[in-house]
């Protein structure tokens, strides 16, 4: 553990992996019986992708949520819309070999092979509640690097005020594309002071192993005081920008996500409160936290905005 926080766990306190990885069985008997939101298990045999190597320097305080749940409940409308089917349709993605260029505004842009990245990059573990927009949320234990130890081997220039991120659209590995349901290919973005915030991690596994395709391989974003669309999946591009960068969900219907998309109790989705959540596993609903439950790393971000203007 490299720095105290106050929502620390000992490590030792966490559930054993191998729990997650033998319960395949029980978690089905459940799915079939409703007490769990997917009955869909990942088609990437999660136990034998490949293990990484990481120290633990954040831990959100809570119980991981099973593995099972965060390989099988996902949104990631490249391979469909239904939660499940990632899971059952990314197998077409193929994760390797991939690169990521990152370039726009900078003194030196690059193009990383990914695989190498993640054999050389000094990789850390951190544990971060994610709340999706719909209202469930998860713990889930991201393994990876800060954002910004990324972005600063490129050497911004000075007129960069955002990062636009680019998902891969392939439609031979991504049948979801065939659905219009938004302008392929996905896009998010984020202020340059978010993405090199400490708290934003360039994610490339989880649970102590490589991302599963549904969960985002190759590499992801993970911004955990936003809603989980921000923390876009299969990166291909990242670019520096002066202007603000459109975003796929801000571009299909900006009266519903706005492009901070912070996670605030206080500003309701049209059509749903987001006051509550449910986390996966648990049957009871608890409070929404502001920023997550990390306001006090990231509220400075935001001095003198108003929240329910820029949402």
């Amino acid at each position: 553990m490299t720095r105290s926080r106050p929502f620390s766990l000992p490590e030792g306190e966490a559930t054993p992996e191998a729990l997650y990885l033998g319960r395949r069985q029980i978690v089905a008997g459940m799915a079939a019986a409703g007490l769990l939101p997917a009955p869909a298990f990942a088609t990437t045999d999660v136990g034998k992708l490949a293990r990484l190597g990481a120290r633990r320097t954040l831990d959100a305080g809570e119980p991981a949520t099973p593995l099972a749940d965060v390989a099988g409940y996902n949104n990631f409308y490249e391979f469909g819309l239904d939660k499940g089917d990632p899971a059952r349709r990314a197998d077409t993605l193929k994760p390797s070999p991939w690169t990521l260029r990152i370039g726009g505004l900078v003194q030196k842009p690059v193009t990383l092979d990914v695989d190498r990245f993640v054999a050389r990059a000094p990789l850390e573990e951190r544990v971060y509640r994610f709340r999706c927009v719909e209202g469930w949320s998860m713990v889930i234990p991201w393994v990876g690097v800060p954002l910004s130890a990324l972005l600063s081997v490129v050497e911004p220039l000075g007129s960069a005020r955002y990062v636009a991120f680019r998902t891969l659209a392939d439609p031979a590995q991504m049948p979801g594309l065939r659905s219009p349901v938004l302008d392929w290919p996905y896009r998010e973005g984020l202020r340059l002071d978010e993405a090199m915030h400490p708290l934003t991690l360039a994610a490339v596994g989880l649970y102590g192993r490589r991302l599963p395709n549904q969960n985002g391989a190759p590499i992801r974003l993970v911004v955990p005081w936003k809603y989980g669309f921000k923390s876009i999946k299969s990166i291909v591009a990242i670019d520096f920008t002066e202007r603000q960068p459109e975003t796929s969900w801000n571009m299909a219907t900006p009266g519903e996500y706005g492009f901070f998309s912070n996670v605030n109790p206080n500003v309701d989705h049209p059509r749903w409160s987001q006051a509550r959540e449910r986390r996966i596993g648990e049957f009871r609903r608890r409070d929404t936290l502001l920023f997550n439950g990390y306001a006090a790393d990231v509220a400075g971000l935001y001095r003198g905005m108003d929240l329910k203007r820029f949402f």
